[in-house]
């Protein structure tokens, strides 16, 4: 199947790139990069040498219509108008937030401008995403932290263990998740040795997202208190998330109920009771590393799950998608383990 990438210069592309380019079902034919159109892949992804060859291309239709299965990695609401334009043949995932949101006055409180609609909600795990997911040609990826906070509150929610309007979470994201712009706080210097919380007070974009998850998971209000941490770190998010117990629950009984959940599944991996999750064991994977534990001094649930945000976050899942929708087995060019 002939495969295209808009957006392929930042960071996600080219982990789309080498994660396709491995790919058994999967040719790349079409590599857009407005900035470095022109420019040798390698140029900007130097890791990527069996590629040495291959110029990045402007970003037209034209070359989009080359292509069987299209994934777009631009900037949020960038991606929208591109996507009208295809044949409904053409099969779509679409990295960006354009259209995660079934609520326009979500997307214009967290991101603005014009509202695009919906797609179906790539992350496989929840219920009855599967059928969804293959059953569409078109498919909005979620975003990175959306995808570890969601992932790590599902099995407590669908069990009502807990109130679902009173979940905190704090997590630490590397400096991948920023894109590839030029930006002052994301220079080596300033990061190394450092964190610090960006998006205060509840107001990151990923907010309405998880939300609207899990109410259709719980069919309840959800409430979500989020605040994100920039990391000294390229890749990988470690979230951090408690609410109080509804349900009288012990650590036991609630990691029995998380293993139970995940039983099935490829690539979120409930660890033995006191290993904890850690970003550089998910690295270079479509992995999801959670650990639970009950807290009786607050009665809270203490939830801890990380994941690689160019992987399960982003690229990895991605094509997590894009195997679903063509019918190929989810797990083909993925990898289960990360790289440290």
């Amino acid at each position: 199947m002939k495969v295209g990438i808009v957006g392929a210069s930042g960071y996600s592309g080219g982990e789309l790139i080498r994660l396709i380019n491995n790919h058994p079902k999967f040719e790349i034919e079409y590599l857009a990069a407005a900035s470095s159109a022109g420019e040798r892949v390698t140029s900007v992804h130097p890791h990527l040498v069996n590629l040495a060859e291959q110029l990045f291309e402007e970003t037209s239709l034209e070359g989009m219509k080359r292509c069987e299965l299209i994934f777009f990695a631009l900037p949020h609401g960038a991606s929208a108008d591109w996507i009208a334009k295809l044949p409904e043949s053409t099969k779509v995932v679409d990295l960006g937030a354009d259209f995660r949101l079934e609520d326009q006055s979500q997307w214009e409180k967290y991101y603005g401008g014009n509202y695009a609609g919906s797609l179906p909600y790539g992350l496989p795990e929840l219920p009855g995403n599967r059928a969804l997911v293959a059953g569409s040609t078109r498919v909005a990826n979620p975003g990175c932290y959306a995808t570890a906070i969601t992932l790590g509150v599902l099995p407590a929610i669908s069990h009502g263990l807990i109130n679902s309007e009173d979940i905190v979470v704090v997590a630490a994201s590397g400096t991948t998740g920023a894109g590839r712009a030029v930006k002052v706080n994301l220079l080596a210097s300033e990061v190394s040795n450092s964190l610090s919380s960006y998006k205060f007070g509840g107001v990151h974009q990923h907010t309405p997202e998880i939300e609207q998850s899990l109410e259709k998971i719980s069919g309840r209000k959800v409430k979500v208190s989020f605040t994100p941490i920039l990391a000294p770190m390229p890749r990988g998010i470690l979230a951090t998330i408690t609410a109080i117990l509804k349900a009288p629950v012990d650590t036991n009984k609630a990691h029995e109920i998380y293993s139970g959940a995940f039983s099935g599944e490829e690539f979120v991996h409930v660890l033995p009771i006191g290993q904890m999750p850690q970003t550089a064991a998910v690295t270079g994977s479509n992995a999801a590393q959670i650990q639970v534990a009950v807290d009786t001094h607050t009665n809270r649930l203490i939830i801890s799950i990380a994941i690689d945000n160019l992987g399960k976050g982003a690229a990895g899942q991605a094509l997590q998608n894009a195997n679903i929708m063509c019918g190929y087995d989810e797990i083909l060019g993925l990898s289960t383990q990360g790289v440290r």
